[in-house]
Formats: structure tokens, C-alpha cells, sequence
């Protein structure tokens, strides 16, 4: 059990396809050292893919974290967020600042003011997104397992099990920012080298030049460290 006074809240966010099913591991193990741990699923996405259409957007996604912090009534938290929900996270920061007193981008994206998450897709995926756009459609194919790079054949079936297509008008509207991502006096940002993206290499390099952000090096685990290693993942957060 931690120390009555590191006890904090925890809003863990998902990436793209993904639910917050992902957290389970971490979640538990958080609970366990008597933490409140909130893993918000974004509209559209696992246990809410019924609610998927195409009036969901990045903004949609940015209100599911804040009501969680408004309904909960959350201070001094600890916001994580993974791979697509880097955009997710830096946009709500922008209503949360004096809520949250750690911020995690783990092996996520790092966005400035005015970008779309369509500019940093990579091939396959803008042909995915191109594809879905010429169709008429209102999602992409979530990624799987392979993609991901997890380790654990059983983790492997297991996230490929509760992948969902990811919408695509999240990734249509600029992310709108001010700096108060980074006012946040505690941040964090965590590269898993074994998933190739070389926006998340870019953002580490940043990070590690600049003193305000603390970051850190999981060599061992895919782009869902979450499932690699939650233990690993646990220890990280609670040492903020």
C-alpha cells in the first residue's frame, strides 16, 4: 500500500482502437497501492463502438477525459495518455490545468498548436484513412497485434480480440492549444523503441532536451506497455 499522502487520482487514456479495457493490468495494480484509477473509453471505441458515427470528432474525445475529471471531481491527478490519445490529452490540458499535477505521453503523440492527427499517419494508415474517406465511411481498421509488436502470443489474441475500427473525423480537426500542456510542472514522456514510429523517436529527442520534461526508455516492451509490462509501467507513475 503506498503512503497516504503519494495516494492520487489516475486518468489513464487509451489509444487508437484500443478501449479502457487496456488498463486492466495497471489498473488493478494501481488500485491495489489505494489509488482512485479512471480509464475513460472514447466515444466510439470499445465497449462505446455502438456510439460510432461521424459526428465524433478530436473535441468529442477531448470532453470524454474532462467530464471524467468534472463528474469525479478530480484533483491533483496524474493524466496519462497512449499513442493517439497524445492528441487527446494536449487538448484537454487546455481545461485541466489546475487539476492535473503529472502529465504522461507514454509512447505517444506530441502535437503543437494548429496540427491534425491525418498529418502524422503513417503510410499504411493514410492509405487506410484514404481509403475509408473514398468509401464513405466513418472509421479506419484499428491496429493488431502484429503492428503493435506485443510480446506474449496470449496478449497478442487477447488485444486483437478487443481491437475496434478507429473513427476517422478525429484525426480531420486541428488540435487547439496555449501552453498549458506545458505548465504542467511534472511531465513525462515514455518511448517504447521496439514499435518503429519515428514521430514518437522525434518526440523523445525533444523531450530530452528540454529540462522542464523528465523521460524514460521501456526497451523491452511493444507500442502497449500496459500489457508488456504493467508492473514496469506501474512503478513509472507511482515515482511521479
Amino acid at each position: 500500500m503506498s503512503d497516504s499522502a503519494n495516494v492520487r487520482p489516475f486518468v489513464l487514456v487509451h489509444g487508437a482502437g484500443h478501449g479502457g479495457w487496456l488498463w486492466a493490468r495497471v489498473r488493478d495494480r494501481l488500485t491495489a497501492q489505494g489509488h482512485r484509477v479512471f480509464t475513460p473509453t472514447l466515444t466510439g471505441l470499445g465497449e462505446r463502438s455502438h456510439l460510432l458515427d461521424a459526428s465524433v470528432t478530436l473535441e468529442t474525445h477531448i470532453t470524454d477525459v474532462v467530464n471524467v475529471f468534472e463528474w469525479e471531481d478530480l484533483t491533483n491527478a496524474v493524466l496519462v495518455g497512449h499513442s493517439y490519445a497524445g492528441w487527446v490529452v494536449s487538448g484537454a490540458m487546455e481545461q485541466l490545468e489546475k487539476r492535473v499535477s503529472a502529465l504522461v505521453y507514454l509512447d505517444a503523440f506530441l502535437p503543437d498548436d494548429g496540427q491534425r492527427g491525418v498529418d502524422f499517419l503513417n503510410e499504411a494508415q493514410t492509405e487506410a484513412f484514404n481509403a475509408a474517406r473514398e468509401k464513405g465511411e466513418i472509421s479506419r481498421p484499428g491496429p493488431n497485434s502484429t503492428a503493435l509488436r506485443i510480446q506474449r502470443p496470449e496478449d497478442a489474441a487477447w488485444v486483437d480480440s478487443k481491437i475496434t475500427p478507429q473513427p476517422i473525423g478525429v484525426s480531420l480537426d486541428p488540435v487547439k492549444l496555449t501552453g498549458a500542456r506545458d505548465r504542467v510542472a511534472t511531465k513525462l514522456y515514455v518511448r517504447t523503441p521496439l514499435f518503429p514510429q519515428p514521430r514518437f523517436d522525434a518526440a523523445l529527442a525533444r523531450c530530452q532536451a528540454d529540462p522542464s520534461w523528465k523521460t524514460a526508455i521501456m526497451e523491452n516492451c511493444g507500442h502497449d506497455p500496459m500489457v508488456d509490462d504493467p508492473d514496469a509501467v506501474v512503478a513509472l507513475l507511482e515515482a511521479l
